[in-house]
């Protein structure tokens, strides 16, 4: 009985450990001053929109926003308050996040 407890632990910490990196952002957010084409919209609101590139997060608002990005497992990877303006975030590695800002809360793929 405790061999099967042991293996099922292994093989549970083995699956969850497998595809999703423990850090998930290289850096915090930069305010950027860039052309959104090529990007995809995921999320507009009257004073948030929400965009992705490869490889990157971008956020443009018209008033300070509090973002929190999350991987799908529920791991904070960036907490910060973004000023008004266009700012993004650079992602080492693909995958959905849970990004909140403000109110609003969306899912995102990289």
């Amino acid at each position: 009985m405790k061999r099967i407890i042991l293996i099922s632990a292994i093989i549970a910490a083995a699956f969850l450990g497998s595809g999703v990196p423990v850090t998930a952002a290289v850096k915090g957010w930069e305010i950027v001053k860039m052309d959104l084409r090529g990007t995809k919209q995921v999320l507009k609101d009257s004073d948030i929109e929400i965009r992705t590139a490869p490889a990157m997060i971008i956020v443009t608002s018209s008033q300070p926003v509090k973002i929190k990005v999350f991987t799908i497992l529920g791991r904070l990877i960036s907490d910060e308050t973004l000023q008004p303006g266009t700012s993004r975030l650079n992602m080492d590695s693909s995958g959905v996040y849970i990004l909140k800002a403000g109110e609003l809360t969306c899912k995102v793929a990289i």
